[in-house]
C-alpha cells in the first residue's frame, strides 16, 4: 500500500428535517438539489459509514482499511485501535434540533450492540442574529422537575441558553442536555457514537408526516443532573505562538491555530484532524495534492509528524487529536 501523506476524504451527507443549504452557501460545498442537508460527516469509521480517500494514490481506500493495514503510520502511538474512535462532522441547523442527551461510556457499553458514549465539542462557524444554543440545565432542575416539564411540553423552561458568536466553543460532555438552535452552523468533534436519546422535538413531524420517536426513559436515566448550565469555554494559551487550547478531555484535544505565514505540526506520534476555518494552506511534504482551502477537512497521519504548514494569507485552523 502507498505511504501515507495528508489525506482528504469524501464527505458523507446526511439529510434531516432540520437541515438547510449553508454547507454550500457558507462553505462553498457542492450539494445536490434539496434544502435539508443537515450534516456532513468528514471523518468517520463506523461500519458501513466510512470516510473514503478522495484523491491520490490511496483514492478509494476507507479509513477503516487504512487503520487496519497501516496502523502505526496512521495513528502512531494509538496503534491497536479496532476502529477510529472519533467522528468529525459539520452541522447546519436551519431549524432547531431536538432536545437530546447522549449516554456515557458505561451506559453505552450495556447497549445491544455495545457502543461508545458520546462526549462532544462544538465550534460555531456561523450564527444568524437571534439564534441560540441550549446547553445544560438551569440550576435547581432535578429529575422530577425535568420529567414534569417534558410531559407538559415545556422543557425549554429547564434549559440554559445563550446567544452564540462565531468562534465560540461549547463542550458537551455525555449526560448534558442540549439542542442546537435554528440559524447556527458548527463543526463538531465527538466520540464515534450514534447513540442519541431524543427528549423533546418541538411537536414537529418527521419526513413521513409522523412525530419522531422520543426516548424519555432512556434519556432521563442518561442525564447527569449535576452538570448544570454550560457556557462557551474560555480558550487557554499554549507555549506555541498562535495556538490556543479549546478543550482537553479523556476523549480528544481540540485546538485553534492561527497561522500568519507558516507553522509546524508537532512530531509526537499522533494523527490530527484539521479543518480550515478560514484561509488556505499547503503542507510541506512530497504530496502532489492541491492546496487546502476554506471549509476543507483533512487527516494528517502520525507518520507526517513535524510537517510544515505554509499559508499565503492569514489562516485559521481547528486541530484535533487523541490525548
Amino acid at each position: 500500500m502507498p505511504s501515507l501523506e495528508p489525506l482528504r476524504f469524501r464527505p458523507l451527507l446526511r439529510r434531516y428535517v432540520w437541515g438547510g443549504r449553508r454547507l454550500a452557501t457558507q462553505l462553498d460545498r457542492d450539494l445536490p438539489p434539496g434544502d435539508d442537508y443537515a450534516e456532513s460527516w468528514e471523518i468517520c469509521d463506523r461500519g458501513v459509514d466510512q470516510s473514503v480517500v478522495a484523491e491520490g494514490d490511496l483514492a478509494g481506500a476507507t479509513l477503516h482499511e487504512l487503520l487496519r493495514d497501516q496502523p502505526a503510520a496512521l495513528v502512531g502511538r494509538h496503534a491497536g485501535l479496532e476502529r477510529f474512535p472519533l467522528l468529525f462532522k459539520l452541522l447546519d441547523a436551519q431549524r432547531v434540533l431536538s432536545v437530546q442527551v447522549h449516554p456515557d461510556d458505561r451506559r453505552a457499553a450495556q447497549l445491544t450492540p455495545p457502543d461508545l458514549g458520546k462526549t462532544e465539542a462544538w465550534v460555531v462557524l456561523h450564527a444568524e442574529p437571534g439564534s441560540v444554543i441550549y446547553a445544560g440545565l438551569k440550576r435547581g432542575f432535578d429529575r422530577r422537575a425535568v420529567e414534569r416539564e417534558l410531559h407538559r411540553g415545556t422543557v425549554e423552561l429547564c434549559l440554559h441558553k445563550f446567544a452564540p458568536r462565531v468562534g465560540d466553543c461549547v463542550f458537551i460532555p455525555a449526560g448534558a442536555v442540549h439542542a442546537l438552535g435554528a440559524g447556527v452552523m458548527i463543526a463538531e468533534i465527538q466520540q464515534s457514537s450514534d447513540v442519541t436519546y431524543r427528549l423533546f422535538d418541538w411537536n414537529r413531524l418527521g419526513s413521513d408526516g409522523q412525530p419522531r420517536a422520543l426516548h424519555l426513559e432512556q434519556g432521563l436515566e442518561a442525564i447527569d443532573f449535576a452538570l448544570g448550565p454550560i457556557d462557551p469555554v474560555q480558550p487557554q494559551s499554549t507555549e506555541q505562538p498562535g495556538v490556543e487550547r479549546l478543550v482537553t478531555c479523556e476523549q480528544f484535544v481540540l485546538e485553534r491555530w492561527c497561522v500568519a505565514d507558516r507553522a509546524t505540526l508537532p512530531n509526537d506520534d499522533r494523527c490530527r484532524i484539521v479543518l480550515l476555518v478560514e484561509g488556505a494552506i499547503q503542507f510541506g511534504t512530497a504530496s502532489k495534492q492541491r492546496p487546502w482551502v476554506r471549509g476543507e477537512t483533512g487527516l494528517v497521519p502520525a507518520c507526517c509528524g513535524g510537517v510544515e504548514l505554509r499559508s499565503p494569507l492569514p489562516t485559521e485552523l481547528l486541530v484535533i487529536y487523541l490525548p
